[in-house]
């Protein structure tokens, strides 16, 4: 069965072997004992096999991994973050080519394990950072689990998310728009009171006035946390004329896109490094991230386009109807089915409005 096997083995991979085992064993000893015991090669093939000038193939792929390593470590493009199939849509959507040719998504995947390149993965906090006031008045679930929105402003989703540093805790505060999932607000302090989530609201606020967008009737969907529950919070939301929503208390589900983008923050940016020094140290790295997460980093619910991007193609009228895209997947259950749904009718799809 070894030289059954044996003979299925190929030239480069024999010269590979005898490459690791040279220096101790020698070639033609090892070359006499692959001939006796998996597949004969004789030691003029490997020597005629080391002199050989490369393949087309082998010094394409040299050429695909130089691209690879130059995405990968670009601090704007890659951030050593992309997975196989992020990198290939990342170099599709850059028209990278090699040869003339694009690089099939195969082939990215057999080099990426080649030069050990892996996409990063989410982990686990266990941090408990909804704590609800039980006296505060608190709005309805105007969204019913359903995370989806038929233009910008329509449905933003909020929450925090408690960091670790070596000078003490920190919180980073997200505002997302459901339509996009882009950041349009976010703050990083050293306390989770009502300024931190209020100072990433106001953000987002500027953001969509600086651009023009009025956001009077949009849905501002948060936790029962105390922070979101509180005056000053809500009288920010009355004076924009926003409709505020919450989910229930200890119920994940009810927030499922925030908690995913908190989940994401943690593995893209937080978890890059062992250790932070203070909370303007993960500040900074946190302005950098979200730059690249709007204006770059691909997200397959957006057929691949960065947040940015996909807010431009709608507003210039080259995305699909949204009767024509496919149903979101953030409102599943883990079994794949949909949660219930009570969605306010400001969220239901409407005509699209292009930018004048």
């Amino acid at each position: 069965m070894v030289t059954a096997l044996g003979t299925q083995l190929s030239t480069e991979v024999m010269v590979a072997f005898i490459d690791s085992v040279k220096e101790r064993f020698g070639v033609e000893p090892v070359c006499r004992v692959l001939s006796q015991f998996v597949c004969k090669i004789a030691p003029s093939t490997y020597y005629a096999a080391k002199s050989r000038p490369a393949s087309a193939r082998a010094r394409r792929d040299e050429k695909i991994k130089e691209v690879l390593l130059a995405i990968w470590n670009d601090p704007d493009r890659g951030r050593e973050l992309l997975g196989a199939r992020k990198m290939w849509r990342m170099m599709h959507r850059l028209h990278i080519t090699v040869d003339g040719r694009a690089v099939a998504r195969c082939t990215i995947e057999r080099l990426m394990r080649d030069l050990g390149l892996i996409g990063v993965r989410r982990g686990d906090s266990f941090y408990k950072t909804t704590v609800a006031d039980p006296d505060a008045e608190r709005a309805p679930d105007l969204v019913g689990r359903r995370f989806t929105a038929a233009a910008p402003n329509r449905l933003w989703v909020v929450d925090f998310t408690y960091l670790d540093t070596e000078a003490g805790k920190a919180f980073a505060a997200f505002v997302e728009d459901v339509f996009s999932r882009r950041i349009v607000g976010w703050a990083v302090a050293d306390h989770h009171l009502t300024e931190l989530p209020l100072a990433a609201l106001e953000m987002a606020l500027y953001a969509r006035a600086r651009a023009g967008q009025d956001v009077a009737g949009l849905v501002h969907h948060s936790d029962a946390g105390s922070e979101y529950t509180a005056i000053r919070y809500r009288d920010v939301l009355a004076d924009f004329g926003a409709l505020a929503s919450i989910g229930t208390v200890g119920d994940s589900y009810d927030n499922a896109m925030a908690e995913s983008l908190n989940g994401l923050y943690k593995t893209e940016c937080y978890h890059r490094r062992v250790s932070w020094a203070n909370t303007r140290e993960i500040e900074l790295a946190t302005s950098s991230w979200v730059d690249w997460y709007n204006t770059t980093r691909p997200h397959s619910s957006l057929g691949d386009l960065a947040p940015i991007e996909y807010e431009n193609a709608y507003y210039t009228g080259q995305l699909p109807a949204p009767d024509d895209q496919p149903p979101d997947q953030a409102h599943r259950a883990p079994n794949g089915r949909y949660l219930p749904r009570q969605t306010h009718p400001d969220l239901a799809p409407a005509p699209r409005e292009h930018a004048g």
